[in-house]
């Protein structure tokens, strides 16, 4: 097919020992079809603005009905003949424009893209049908109106188009859009069939806005899956190019993989070029797909940080290139080091080339400690010093982009990102980011005393507000966090070899001193024992403890400039928890309001107030029980009755976090109050929730299983049950099956309960302590049952024929979407799980609904104020 390009051979100034793999004319390797984000990100608007022209059917019926009499009025003007001609001509060309491009991409041998666009044409047509049927049975009637019109002879029209659809797909698939002719060709067919249709009464404007999304939406749903053609360049397009551009290639080589995705991931395939004449060259090819690679981690930086932080948006090939090709010139017209731009020039329409004269050397993360000096690091503050001159950013000065050549001169590559006439935020971060990366190689005094001796203190001192992970680079952030990892590690090591020791001393004294019979002295022996044992493992501890590398820079500037600030400058927009939560509760605000609207009044004052007196009693019951399933599985003494308040504190934190955060949180922190190490402390709380989680399942099936016997004479569940737990045993094999998900999991759930098997042997040791934490945990089950039964027969009027085993079934249920929901308390998951709940185990829903909130106001908001109030004395106290 094209001819290989052989490595080249070894030439000076080059260190060719290491590259990799030689590349062939025709680049093989590449893969047949790539997965493009833009694709994907195309398929999402889709489906958004289909969800908003539904919604638009649904509540602007009013709006719609108008638009569509003024399109009727303005078009009844045209003439019957003109109408009769176009929709003729129009319905033929919608067929005929495929078919001519279909043979048109035969005829140039491209017949993968007609294949998709045939698989793309079928999905469409099945998905138009799908919506006429969900149209036509169960879609509501404001929805039907606004996408047929009646016809004459009877019935409705097609609220989607079944031959329309499939064509905007297929021409959307071949890609006719990027074609101007065919294009400007494919528009007016759309437009005058749309108008022919309009103007007969067949459709409705938001029926052909409808297939038109469908058929779009469709189309990058498939090329996402299925996968695009791959446009990269070959081998062989890279030499042609060069030749354009006046250069006698002989050989190319790879000179690297694949960068990392998503920290850099527009930065290109580099090759080492050989010439019939003269030295080689270093080419960077950047192709749209390779421009596209971290994109979505790009866009989801730039919703939750601040625009200045963040980079900016490359959106063409031209773009790109122009901004490298400037950077380059102003870089090295500022003094610094940098690969010197020879050409440039565009290999086909989907890729770019830019040529550099060839530099010899290796990345800073590929030499050895012992070959990082005090000179080389002056020396990379030099070049950066010389950028910020000129007000140039870098913007991701990570060891890859640190070169150093055989005479040890460094030099700055990957500028692509960076930006001219940079304000001064986006400087100091180039300074912080520096830092990190030496003080990552070489320890945080050196990184520092390099940077002061060429920056001066000042600029240095003033960079401290951005040292902070999030003001980093992704590879950076990542070597952190593998670095606080093993700290971590060597830390829990430590403390655990000085609780040996110090068991082991323990033992050898008891061994030697003769054992006292009074039992109050044994009793203060043993609480002297455990205060030695808090101090020693305590002192193990501090001994153990490193600071981080961020903070190790900090404490070295801090020594030159006291007076420097430290106060991170605030460089989130928005944190991602808090934008998840606030998607959620807009969600759950708008379920609990349509809830409460579809509530009458009335409803409430016919209440019967005794059961509401008996569901009061049940939530307070609930803490109680929630402090016994606590301290049963915590062998040192802890004050029962402050352990309740201590849970009463936690409804209102339940309401600021998470369900499942906030009450482990405070649990973990009031037990270190109380006395019980930290280690020990977060041991106790997982073993609680590991045991309050198996208790859960148990009680789940348990009850599930009655619910199914109870209406029956033979002992044998129902088939809603044996079909929960098939759909669960699905769940847990595609959550196993799918490598990153089963590390995830796997990963949480040993973060969660680490420790938990030494401290359920402690546990073991005292039988009774076990029994109150098992039996806490089904006094508190049963406290929360009661409450929604009580609720539930407030309402009820004695009419409620729901049975405990179902109500248990039902709150189980509930509780565990809570504990998943990201909303604080989990609100709105609970409710609508509830809700829902009730109502298909035969509960009307106006009962259901007031029950539930009456259910959610006793266990959740009331308490609200009265967990204030604890959460205030407790901390007051000390004891959180």
């Amino acid at each position: 097919m094209g001819h290989d390009i052989q490595p080249p051979g070894k030439s000076p100034g080059e260190a060719p020992s290491n590259l990799p793999e030689r590349v062939s004319g025709d680049e093989p390797l590449l893969a047949a079809r790539v997965h493009r984000p833009s694709d994907l990100m195309r398929l999402l608007i889709g489906i958004l603005a289909i969800g908003v022209v539904l919604a638009i059917a649904a509540f602007a019926h009013g709006t719609t009905s108008g638009l569509e009499q003024d399109i009727n009025k303005g078009a009844g003007g045209a003439p019957d003949v003109f109408v009769k001609i176009a929709g003729l001509v129009s319905s033929i060309a919608v067929l005929l424009v495929p078919v001519a491009f279909a043979i048109e991409r035969l005829i140039k041998r491209d017949g993968l893209r007609i294949a998709d666009g045939v698989l793309a044409a079928v999905l469409a047509h099945g998905v138009t049908l799908a919506t006429d049927l969900w149209v036509a049975n169960s879609a509501p009637g404001t929805i039907q109106d606004a996408l047929t019109q009646p016809q004459s002879g009877g019935g409705l029209t097609d609220p989607v188009h079944n031959y329309l659809a499939p064509v905007i797909a297929y021409m959307t698939a071949v890609g006719m859009a990027r074609r101007p002719r065919w294009r400007v060709v494919l528009w007016m067919v759309l437009l005058l069939d749309a108008f022919t249709m309009l103007v007969a009464g067949y459709t409705t404007a938001l029926s052909i806005i409808l297939t038109v999304l469908i058929g779009w939406t469709v189309a990058y749903g498939t090329l996402y899956a299925v996968g695009s053609p791959n446009v990269r360049p070959t081998g062989q397009t890279l030499l042609a190019g060069l030749r354009r551009v006046g250069f006698r290639p002989v050989t190319a080589l790879r000179a690297e993989g694949v960068p990392d995705a998503a920290d850099s991931g527009d930065r290109g395939r580099r090759y080492i070029v050989t010439l019939e004449e003269g030295s080689p060259l270093d080419v960077t090819v950047v192709d749209r797909e390779q421009q596209a690679h971290g994109f979505f981690y790009r866009a989801w930086r730039r919703i939750t940080l601040r625009t200045i932080t963040t980079r900016r948006s490359i959106v063409s090939l031209r773009q790109a290139l122009e901004q490298e090709a400037l950077l380059a010139y102003a870089a090295i017209a500022a003094g610094a080091n940098a690969p010197k731009l020879i050409a440039t020039s565009e290999l086909g329409p989907d890729a770019v080339m830019l040529v550099y004269e060839h530099l010899g050397g290796r990345s800073l993360d590929s030499l050895d400690d012992e070959e990082i000096t005090d000179d080389l690091v002056r020396s990379a503050w030099r070049q950066v010093k010389a950028l910020q001159s000129r007000r140039i950013a870098h913007r991701r000065l990570a060891g890859d982009a640190i070169l150093v050549d055989r005479s040890g001169k460094v030099i700055l590559t990957d500028l692509r990102g960076g930006e001219i006439a940079a304000g001064d935020l986006v400087l100091r971060m180039d300074i912080a980011q520096l830092l990190t990366t030496l003080g990552l190689r070489v320890g945080a005094e050196r990184a520092v005393a390099a940077a002061v001796e060429v920056l001066g203190p000042d600029a240095i001192a003033d960079c401290l507000p951005l040292l902070q992970p999030i003001a980093l680079s992704r590879s950076t952030r990542a070597e952190l966090r593998r670095l606080a990892r093993e700290r971590s590690k060597r830390e829990r090591e430590a403390v655990l070899a000085a609780s040996e020791a110090a068991r082991q001393a323990r033992a050898e004294a008891r061994a030697q001193a003769n054992l006292a019979t009074d039992r109050k002295v044994a009793r203060e022996e043993k609480q002297a024992d455990k205060k030695a044992e808090k101090r020693a493992l305590d002192e193990a501890l501090d001994e153990a403890r490193e600071e981080d590398l961020l903070a190790q820079i900090r404490h070295q500037v801090l020594k030159i400039r006291p007076q420097a600030p430290v106060e991170p400058v605030r460089l989130e927009r928005i944190k991602p928890r808090t934008l998840v939560s606030l998607i959620a509760g807009a969600v759950a605000a708008y379920f609990l309001l349509s809830q409460i609207a579809r509530t009458p009044l009335s409803t409430v004052s016919e209440a019967d107030w005794r059961w509401v007196a008996a569901a009061v009693v049940f939530s307070a019951l609930s803490y109680v029980a929630a402090a016994m399933s606590l301290l049963g599985f915590v062998p040192e003494r802890v004050g029962f009755w402050r352990t309740v308040v201590a849970q009463v504190a936690g409804s209102f934190v339940k309401i600021v976090a998470p369900a499942a955060v906030g009450g482990v949180a405070l649990n973990t922190r009031f037990l270190q109050r109380a006395g019980v190490r930290p280690g020990l402390a977060v041991a106790s709380v997982g073993a609680s929730q590991l045991f309050q989680l198996g208790v859960h399942i148990l009680l789940l099936l348990s009850f599930g299983y009655l619910t199914g016997t109870e209406k029956s004479q033979s002992f044998t569940p129902s088939r809603t049950v044996i079909a929960g737990l098939l759909t669960v045993a699905v769940l847990v094999l595609v959550v196993t099956a799918i490598p990153f998900m089963r590390k995830f999991v796997s990963t949480r759930l040993r973060s969660l309960f680490a420790g938990v098997v030494p401290r359920m042997l402690d546990v073991l040791q005292r039988p009774m302590k076990l029994v109150t934490g098992i039996g806490g945990m089904l006094l508190l089950t049963g406290a929360f049952v009661f409450c929604l039964d009580a609720s539930i027969r407030a309402f009820g009027h004695g009419d409620v024929s729901v049975s405990y085993a179902s109500v248990a079934v039902v709150f189980l249920a509930g509780n565990a979407l809570g504990s998943a929901a990201p909303t604080p308390g989990g609100v709105g998951a609970v409710e609508g799980a509830l809700t829902f709940g009730l109502v298909a185990v035969g509960l009307p829903l106006e009962v259901a609904t007031p029950a539930v909130l009456l259910y959610r106001l006793l266990t959740l908001w009331l308490p609200v104020l009265p967990g204030w109030l604890c959460f205030n004395w407790l901390s007051k106290r000390e004891a959180l």
